[in-house]
């Protein structure tokens, strides 16, 4: 699968680690994260770079890493047409984009550790969208997105 991955200064140790664990997984990963060098930016920037690669159609999920995964993850919702979920084990990962069909997965590197961010990377990039009822639950999200408030609570 193709996953684009960031993060910000907070996460660029466990960034690094998720993002070997996924290419010794088979998948081809794009960082767009802070390298190390230079100074870093606010985890936004990066939220928008993994945002725009998925909305492009040139990265098929995302991974999203800052020190709680709030910040990175709001960013990243910001973005017409991206659903970004943060989530700190693996369970709620699945869900996400079984049911919400979440584009991008965010995690914080002061809330778990490399094994746990590996486990949830591996729960959402395994999981797919349900579609269905789901579907139908979506199109009401897209709605609001669209600012058609009627059409998302009928």
């Amino acid at each position: 699968m193709l996953v684009a991955i960031g993060s910000d200064s907070s996460g660029i140790d466990l960034k690094n680690i998720v993002a070997q664990h996924l290419r010794d997984a088979g998948h081809e990963v794009t960082d767009v994260g802070w390298d190390g060098s230079g100074e870093a930016e606010y985890s936004a920037h990066y939220a928008r770079k993994v945002a725009h690669l998925i909305r492009d159609g040139e990265v098929e999920r995302g991974v999203l890493i800052c020190g709680t995964g709030i910040g990175i993850s709001i960013s990243a919702n910001k973005v017409r047409g991206i659903r970004a979920a943060v989530c700190s084990e693996p369970f709620t990962a699945k869900h996400t984009r079984e049911h919400n069909g979440s584009q991008i997965i965010a995690f914080g590197a002061f809330v778990v550790g490399p094994e746990m961010g590996c486990a949830i990377a591996d729960a959402f990039l395994g999981a797919e969208f349900k579609g269905g009822i789901f579907a139908e639950r979506f199109q009401i999200i897209a709605g609001i997105e669209d600012e058609e408030i009627a059409a998302a609570t009928r």
